[in-house]
């Protein structure tokens, strides 16, 4: 499918370039503090513009001072405008997930698999050693999406590349408080996995409230404000919260509630992962 007068041998290296930022970065960042409840308002994190037709967060990997958290090398916001898109480019021994936010992302990779991913819809690629894919915007009104990668574990790397994708009526979720948590990765969620934490995604109703699920021992929290205004409470810490902000938390964080504005509801995506915070000796 083309797309207007593009060079694929452009989008190759643009690929390469953030690849590369994830592959060669630290693995803890040096940045990360101790405490057991952190707030990053959105504006820590890098803003991407390579081209006119595409605009990223990078909270996590790719210039981001959060280099890498575990085996996840990044996860952004990707606005993609209409008419436009990824063209055919290569990945390996990565676990991809793409969560649509907004309108309708083409997806078409070697392995056959092929269609529409939704708003509400995620879609999981495994490269295995190899596979090549375009993520294209087919439509007239743009695209946003979460994006993540994570470095397929060691045992799973020999698996031929597969892809699979779900609807929002076939994840599972659960009303806490005002809020519903639909469970992405694990938690009763079909979509499978080859690596290692865990994924929700949370709307908060319009003036509404919920409780924050703390991570459980051995695993730290990254969560990430996908849309709309609110607040957090944390004992006597009560940061605003905005879209693209992030809050890090510990198995020892207190009790956290999280509230969304009057006229808006709040959504956000809570990755549970293996340990990433620092400890006080």
């Amino acid at each position: 499918m083309e797309l207007g007068h593009r060079k694929a041998g452009f989008y190759k290296l643009i690929y390469w370039l953030v690849r590369e930022s994830m592959y060669n970065t630290m693995v803890q960042p040096d940045f990360i503090r101790t405490a057991a409840f952190q707030h990053y308002p959105a504006a820590t994190f890098p803003t991407v513009n390579p081209v006119h037709w595409l605009h990223s967060h990078f909270a996590v990997g790719g210039w981001s001072p959060l280099s890498r958290l575990s085996g996840m090398l990044t996860a952004h916001m990707t606005s993609i405008a209409p008419r436009n898109g990824f063209t055919w480019h290569p990945h390996r021994g990565l676990e991809i997930y793409t969560w649509v936010l907004d309108g309708t992302v083409y997806h078409e990779d070697t392995t056959g698999g092929k269609g529409e991913i939704r708003a509400g819809e995620l879609q999981r690629m495994f490269s295995g050693d190899w596979i090549e894919h375009q993520e294209l915007n087919l439509t007239d009104e743009p695209a946003r999406v979460i994006q993540i990668w994570y470095a397929a574990d060691p045992e799973y790397r020999g698996l031929e590349p597969h892809y699979q994708q779900l609807t929002a009526d076939e994840l599972p979720s659960e009303r806490i408080g005002d809020a519903t948590v639909s469970k992405l990765i694990r938690n009763g969620s079909p979509m499978e996995h080859h690596m290692n934490g865990r994924l929700t995604a949370t709307i908060v109703d319009a003036g509404g409230s919920t409780e924050l699920e703390a991570p459980q021992p051995g695993e730290d929290l990254f969560l990430y404000i996908t849309d709309g205004q609110g607040r957090a409470t944390h004992g006597d810490e009560t940061p605003a919260l905005d879209i693209y902000d992030v809050i890090l938390a510990t198995p020892q964080v207190e009790a956290v509630s999280i509230s969304a504005s009057p006229d808006k509801s709040l959504q956000y995506m809570c990755y549970y992962l293996p340990s990433f915070i620092p400890t006080l000796n």
